[in-house]
């Protein structure tokens, strides 16, 4: 049932209005809302029918989306405005008295003022307009809809030098998993038919003047993509002005900031759920196609539809889950190989010589006390860590050696295929050479610069900071850094400072005692995990203020900067604690008599299983402590916001809602940056401390299958729709990730040299005995005469007078010659890797050389264009018998 009629009076931007300048209002039954539509902006006549549908039947139309267009039915709408106002009582509103013009305006007449000029420009700029007005029982809710017309896009089009059709032809996929498959036939569960599939072209950039030669041109309303259209318009509102461009009071960013529009967004194309009745999979909206073959839990199993993600969301989105697809398909063998070397420890567990005599009752080892004797610590039998020595067999046998060496291949051999699948991608997807061709300056940038000079590629002029305005900037956000760091180094002395001191009661404590040192490592661990997580958050806030002060001219070059400061905080936040528990942890104790102090405080040591197992364990809790804290966030927090933003709006569930209103109580879009920044960390993790915990990788596996489906969910069901935005790679990301993968050879080959036992039993087994018998002994020296109370050991090569043994020596050079090797060996093969395996298939190169010749041709000679295309459909193979290139995809 609905009601319509015309109130006397109401509020609209806080001023008193008559209603007569509104039209019909339409209120749904048992709902407060009111629909406010203006009468002067409708203008469909009552024989309008609006656009008749396509022909093609049995497949999505996107016109047949009413809620997608103005109420014309023609125009599209390309971008939502939102702003809020109270709804307050008339007769308790103040007017302003227009004479006073000395007044000070108040904050909403400021808003006001700017909202108008900045619609003012907007209309000026060519885009069409409609307003929406929505009122609850506490504000009025008010959607400026916007659409580019067909002449504003193709001005823009060229000049954001977007792409255009030359010729269609069938979308080629492949991928490696499906042909081995295939050759071992076996039935690929992986695979999945995906209904309107986008098709494949030859592509150039777009020309107006050549517009008759470019595919789909007589159809305006379909030319161009919904990622396109708002693209445009996002162009246009970012560097349209809303007062005194001296000022840099422009674009639709500094109206969010200020509060003067509450959101900006592109429309999803419709619902994601699946109708009720019936509908043929190929009739379903591209969001239900996502929904349906990407999000849903079920398909976790699946390849990604990536060709579906980027039509719909971009190539940056789409590229970020082809990364995430193809990372976590290339953990699957990491994660087996892992498995089996911890199942070796766990199955050689028995023949461990070492652990065998530490448990065994009849062999005496009086230890020394752990802190000192006159606080109440007391001496305790080298047994009461039986279990623990035994664990810590997991984690550090032979087994961990090849591990170690296997990842540093799979690092590098990894990040070499992904240069040869982004390549692919990048030209399958038109960017190849984007950031090099096409990117433009950043909105920002171009209205806070004070001076404009010649591009000295293009010759024209552009606005431009000059370098030694931003290098004091710039030195002033390293000293930023610097400072967090030493922050960040603070807190870890702290934790130091604080296991200690938990340590010293339990090791008094007869029943605590054999569990001490695990008590004390674990609860250390969460607290440090704790404080990660809060500096993580101060920091990216400050970074990204930092960023934007520094002025750098492109949205690429500002992110790699942004990601740059963020990642080297984070390194440090998030590993400080795990390489002081591998490298240094136990170096500086001395022996008793003269032992070495930290404030008062005795310096840690390893326990008698070695520092390894406590890196396992501290490692553990990191990275698995901050998956489920990042998973319970994605899955929590953006339900949490969704339920306040609508609490807020006071909207019903059961109340028939446009378009525009469903996705404005979706919550923001934040983009990608935590994402990447949360694999890279992960890949960190499984990379540079491998020989410490064999099972990262396999955890790492199990969440990123969650991770995908968690992120699918979001950006198709719960957020606004983002504005597509364009890249050829993931950016700095992947210098991050070389990196990475070159630290973790040094890491590894100094965990194995001098942090795992696996060196000093090997010296023992050469120069003593080969089945270790009588190592446990060997490894204990004995306290100097009169330095304790009772004659007791301490784990050292030291003879009774604390001297180093001839042994220490000679394992001192054995661990440097390992270095040594370890590092030449692994760089060698990893550098012939680099050479033997090419970043672009020599296919593709082929095919980017014959796509740039056709692109010459098509603006000077159509048919020619048609020609060549068309014999290239009908020579599949080139003379050399290769076929033509296949973009592979992935798992997951």
């Amino acid at each position: 049932m609905s009601l319509r009629g015309k109130p006397e009076k109401g509020i609209i931007n806080g001023v008193a209005v008559p209603m007569e300048d509104y039209g019909t209002i339409s209120t749904n039954s048992g709902d407060d809302k009111v629909n406010f539509i203006r009468e002067d902006e409708l203008m469909i006549s009552s024989d309008d029918e609006g656009p008749a549908p396509h022909d093609n039947v049995g497949k999505y139309d996107p016109t047949l989306d009413k809620g997608s267009y103005f109420r014309d039915g023609k125009r599209k709408i390309d971008f939502v405005l939102v702003y809020e106002d109270k709804v307050e009582k008339p007769e308790k509103k103040k007017t302003a008295d227009p004479a006073d013009k000395k007044r000070k305006l108040s904050e909403d007449e400021r808003k006001e003022i700017w909202r108008q000029k900045f619609l003012k420009n907007l209309k000026k700029a060519g885009l069409d307009m409609e307003e929406e007005v929505v009122q609850g029982e506490k504000k009025m809710i008010f959607y400026i809809k916007l659409s580019a017309p067909w002449d504003v896009l193709c001005v823009y089009a060229e000049d954001l030098s977007m792409r255009a059709p030359l010729q269609a032809h069938p979308n080629p996929s492949s991928n490696w998993s499906g042909k081995i498959l295939e050759t071992l036939r076996i039935p690929n569960i992986m695979d999945q038919e995906v209904p309107n599939t986008p098709l494949d072209y030859y592509t150039c950039t777009f020309k107006r003047s050549k517009l008759d030669r470019f595919l789909g041109n007589e159809n305006h309303d379909t030319y161009f993509s919904s990622t396109q259209r708002s693209r445009v318009v996002w162009e246009i509102l970012s560097t349209s002005a809303y007062g005194k461009r001296k000022r840099a009071e422009i674009g639709i960013e500094r109206l969010l900031e200020e509060g003067v529009y509450e959101a900006a967004f592109p429309l999803h194309d419709g619902p994601y759920e699946k109708p009720k009745h019936y509908v043929s999979d190929e009739c379903l909206n591209p969001r239900q196609i996502l929904q349906e073959y990407w999000a849903r839990w079920g398909k976790w199993y699946k390849y990604q539809p990536l060709d579906h993600i980027r039509d719909y969301f971009g190539e940056k989105i789409g590229i970020y889950f082809a990364w995430l697809g193809f990372y976590t398909a290339w953990l699957l063998p990491s994660s087996i190989v892992g498995l089996l070397v911890f199942m070796y420890g766990l199955f050689s567990m028995g023949a461990n010589t070492p652990a065998n005599e530490l448990c065994d009752p009849s062999n005496d080892f009086m230890m020394c006390p752990r802190c000192d004797e006159h606080i109440g610590c007391q001496y305790w039998n080298l047994s009461d860590v039986c279990l623990y020595t035994k664990i810590g067999y997991l984690f550090d046998h032979p087994g961990t050696v090849f591990y170690a060496v296997f990842m540093s291949f799979w690092a590098v051999t990894f990040l070499e295929y992904w240069k040869r699948k982004n390549a692919s991608l990048a030209h399958h997807w038109d960017c190849l050479e984007f950031e090099e061709e096409e990117e433009r300056p950043r909105p920002q940038y171009t209205v806070l610069c004070p001076t404009y000079e010649k591009n000295p590629i293009t010759g024209i002029k552009e606005p431009y900071f000059p370098e030694r305005d931003r290098l004091p900037r710039i030195i002033s956000g390293a000293a930023a850094i610097i400072i967090m760091i030493v922050l960040v180094l603070i807190f870890i002395i702290a934790v130091i400072m604080y296991r200690v001191l938990v340590s010293i009661p339990l090791f008094q404590s007869k029943a605590f005692r054999p569990r001490a040192e695990m008590i004390a490592s674990m609860t250390s661990a969460v607290v440090n995990l704790i404080l990660i997580m809060v500096l993580s958050k101060v920091y990216e806030k400050l970074a990204y203020k930092l960023t934007q002060w520094e002025m750098h001219r492109t949205q690429t070059e500002f992110e790699d900067q942004l990601t740059f400061k963020v990642f080297i905080f984070q390194f440090v936040n998030f590993y400080s604690s795990i390489f002081y528990i591998g490298f240094f942890k136990g170096r500086f104790v001395g022996y008793p008599g003269h032992y070495n102090t930290l404030f008062g405080l005795r310096n840690e040591e390893c326990n008698q299983a070695g520092c390894l197992v406590e890196l396992a364990q501290q490692l553990g809790v990191i990275m698995i402590g901050k998956q489920v804290i990042n998973n319970a966030q994605e899955i929590l927090v953006p339900k949490l916001k969704a339920w306040l933003h609508q609490r807020k709006l006071g909207s019903g569930k059961n109340v028939e809602k446009a378009r525009w209103e469903e996705d404005y109580e979706l919550i923001e879009n934040e983009g990608l940056f935590q994402e990447y920044l949360e694999m890279v960390l992960q890949f960190g993790f499984i990379t540079i401390f491998v020989a410490a915990f064999p099972l990262a990788p396999l955890f790492a596996l199990m969440n990123n299958w969650i991770e995908i489906r968690l992120d699918a969910q979001k950006f198709v069901t719960e957020t606004r729709r983002p504005v597509a935005e364009r890249a050829q790679d993931i950016g700095v990301w992947f210098s991050i990730l070389d990196g990475l993968a070159q630290l973790a050879v040094i890491s590894n080959a100094f965990l194995i040299a001098f942090t795992s036992e696996f060196l000093p039993r090997l010296l023992y087994k050469y120069q003593y005995n080969w089945d270790l018998t009588g190592y446990t002994n060997f490894t204990l020296a004995f306290s100097p005469n009169g330095t304790m109370r009772h004659e007791c050991r301490y784990r050292d090569f030291r003879d009774k007078d604390g001297k180093y043994t001839m042994f220490f020596w000679h394992l001192i050079a054995i661990r440097l010659a390992f270095v040594i090797v370890f590092e030449h060996v692994v760089f060698g093969i990893c550098r012939l890797i680099d050479v033997l395996v090419p970043d672009v298939p020599e296919v593709l190169e082929l095919k980017i050389k014959r796509e740039r010749y056709l692109a010459k041709q098509a603006l000077a000679d159509t048919d020619a264009i048609m020609v060549l295309a068309r014999r290239d459909e009908e020579e599949p193979e080139d003379k050399n018998g290769q076929d033509t290139l296949q973009v592979p995809q992935d798992p997951v």
